[in-house]
């Protein structure tokens, strides 16, 4: 019975911060479009960073913010794990990537013409 009450103090928690979510965001849109023209760009800008930060705070305390930021620090470590290729490997990757693509393009070019003088020929013969 207690995980219970816990389950629903954390989803009606949960809907709390998903609406101050989406209220910040909201009032973003609309102070940026009310005061778009009378408040300084700069100040403008950095209310609406502080906001939209306020918001991804907000956000990043419901559990499923939780679990997307703990995805974002695994993906970030197995980003770190890539053995990235070297200059040399690229460009030759590169050179052999748009050889083909033009060996490819040659040969459909010449089957299209191939195949419109086949088409040609069919149709005026009969």
């Amino acid at each position: 019975m207690n995980a219970t009450n816990t389950e629903n103090s954390n989803s009606s928690m949960d809907g709390l911060k998903w609406a101050v979510t989406i209220i910040l965001l909201v009032a973003i849109i609309a102070g940026n479009y009310l005061y778009g023209e009378s408040v300084h760009v700069v100040a403008r800008v950095l209310v609406l960073v502080i906001m939209a930060g306020l918001a991804v705070l907000s956000a990043s305390m419901t559990e499923k913010g939780k679990t997307f930021v703990g995805f974002a620090k695994d993906s970030r470590l197995e980003v770190r794990k890539v053995v990235w290729p070297t200059r040399q490997e690229t460009v030759q990757t590169t050179l052999i990537i748009l050889a083909v693509s033009t060996i490819v393009g040659l040969v459909l070019w010449g089957l299209d013409g191939i195949f419109v003088r086949v088409v040609a020929f069919i149709t005026t013969s009969i």
